[in-house]
């Protein structure tokens, strides 16, 4: 792949004309990591660099995830995990800042943690919280990708597109992979989103996958 074509022509179409350092690093180490993990197909590039436009707000730069919930943004968004009276508790409010680390741990512990996540242990659901260029959640997903010894690892770009690349490669994240979405009777941009996320801006990701699939043809 002609590197500088790819990167021109996305500098445009993707991103209005304007390429940082830090999306430019980014998407050169989700390039690299697909060429290491022997994901050659284009459409499944382009889903791939199309992803951390949505997730990391098109920075493409890792990133930790925050928690600083109001207390009524808790209710609303996990009612089901954490009372009434533990939003007001540790959500943010007019009269105190939000407690992160015990609104993690509850969100993401208890048996509901346990469950999805593997969160089995005290501490588990804050020091686990999501990070990288796709939110890897869970003492499961850091154990399985090598990293829960040290979970800040997946903050570095490349340890993290090498983990976005192998999960939607293998269906890790949410039992689809890409090859559900892109094989030879099937090119599904929309649905694709479901690797990662339900279909949460699923057509955001599309369009741009299509472009980013544009640019690597190009520069071919």
């Amino acid at each position: 792949m002609d590197h500088a074509k790819f990167f021109a022509a996305v500098r445009t179409t993707v991103f209005g004309g304007r390429l940082s350092t830090n999306q430019v690093n980014g998407a050169e180490a989700l390039i690299d990591a697909c060429a290491s993990l022997s994901v050659v197909d284009d459409r499944h590039i382009a889903y791939i660099l199309a992803t951390p436009m949505i997730e990391t707000g098109g920075t493409f730069v890792p990133i930790t995830e925050s928690l600083n919930y109001s207390a009524a943004a808790l209710t609303a968004k996990f009612g089901n995990r954490i009372t009434a009276a533990q939003a007001n508790q540790y959500g943010r409010t007019a009269s105190h800042p939000a407690d992160q680390e015990s609104i993690g741990n509850i969100i993401y512990g208890g048996t509901w943690g346990a469950k999805n996540l593997g969160n089995t242990q005290p501490g588990d659901g804050y020091l686990f919280r999501g990070r990288g260029l796709v939110q890897t959640t869970g003492r499961r997903l850091y154990a399985l990708f090598g990293h829960a010894d040290n979970p800040d690892e997946v903050c570095d770009v490349n340890v993290s597109a090498a983990i976005m690349v192998k999960g939607m490669r293998d269906g890790t994240f949410t039992g689809k992979k890409l090859s559900d979405y892109f094989n030879a009777t099937v090119t599904d941009w929309v649905n694709a989103r479901r690797i990662v996320n339900g279909t949460d801006r699923a057509d955001d990701i599309a369009g741009y996958a299509k472009k980013f699939a544009v640019a690597l043809a190009a520069a071919a």
